[in-house]
């Protein structure tokens, strides 16, 4: 994967062409429609398309703005002016295209987890095994980082997740509280930050993903307007954490991050029983099915890292090109 540069987007914001606006809207349609999906990452399709470097310097703007208004200097002046370096061109046409895939394709989604568990878990074990693959690529040339104490980080990482995922086991939460949903919200949004990280592999991990898409399809505006604060709470706390940790001590929390999603992998297991957050089963009818839909979900991701090399490899000749 590339690394992100986005202080060099800061100052170009207000020169993107409004002609672009339809590709953004598209790529917000893909976003979004990623982030539905448990094992893909909208970080990773929006780093794929090209635009990931843009909107987390975007995102960082809004977020200075609304941090200068509570405590200044120079409140509302301050704030203008972060908003103003916001390639809003950009931000609102992929915000709008990742709105209308989540509201058109909440419901397909959700009814899909609901009547085929073991079919769906399937899909999407592949799908994250093979992500685990994102952040590890992601690494940048080891600077004296240890090997063995790199290798503890990411065992130690699964080993958590491989507990905390044993909590929950993926089943389906009906009635959550909706202080639960508000704090599992604010996590789950830092996978838009992530690439390689799902928000909805989080949100089935805890066990609010049918849930949070059954809400979007039926328009619960409650549920919708909790989970919307808490999303907001998040990207607003963690998103300058997340680019300072990645920025600073980017090899390290990459290979916690890959040690996650392999722990967590435990959640997504095809064959659990019902009712049973601890209990996994040797495989059963369904077994074919499931190991099929698991390669299918592993070559999905595969075919996306192919692209994103691709793109990767395209963006280095320009650049060079321009020199």
């Amino acid at each position: 994967m590339t690394n992100s540069n986005s202080e060099a987007t800061a100052d170009g914001a207000a020169s993107r062409s409004k002609t672009l606006i339809p590709l953004d809207l598209l790529r917000g349609f893909l976003i979004g429609s990623a982030e539905l999906v448990p094992g893909v990452s909208g970080g990773t399709i929006a780093l794929v398309t090209g635009v990931y470097d843009q909107l987390i310097d975007s995102a960082a703007h809004v977020v200075k703005a609304a941090k200068t208004v509570i405590t200044g200097p120079d409140r509302w002046k301050g704030a203008v002016a972060e908003l103003r370096r916001t390639d809003w061109f950009l931000v609102i046409p992929v915000l709008l295209g990742m709105a209308t895939a989540v509201f058109s394709i909440a419901g397909v989604m959700e009814a899909f987890v609901t009547a085929n568990p073991e079919l769906a878990r399937g899909l999407f074990f592949g799908l994250v095994a093979a992500s685990i693959a994102v952040p590890l690529r992601m690494l940048p040339a080891r600077t004296g980082q240890p090997v063995l104490l790199g290798a503890v980080v990411f065992l130690a990482a699964a080993a958590l997740a491989f507990w905390m995922t044993s909590l929950a086991g993926g089943s389906d939460v009906s009635n959550p509280p909706l202080i639960a949903v508000f704090f599992v919200a604010s996590i789950a949004i830092c996978a838009l930050v992530v690439p390689g990280v799902s928000g909805s592999f989080f949100l089935l991990a805890v066990g609010l993903y049918a849930t949070t898409l059954r809400a979007v399809n039926d328009r619960d505006l409650v549920y919708i307007g909790v989970f919307g604060l808490g999303a907001l709470l998040g990207l607003a706390v963690f998103v300058n954490i997340l680019r300072y940790l990645l920025h600073n001590y980017r090899w390290w929390t990459l290979v916690a991050m890959a040690g996650l999603m392999l722990g967590s992998l435990r959640a997504l297991w095809p064959w659990q029983s019902a009712g049973d957050a601890g209990g996994l089963l040797a495989p059963i009818d369904p077994v074919w099915l499931p190991i099929l839909l698991a390669v299918i979900g592993a070559a999905i991701v595969v075919v996306l890292i192919i692209i994103e090399s691709a793109f990767a490899s395209k963006t280095v000749k320009d650049s060079l090109g321009e020199q």
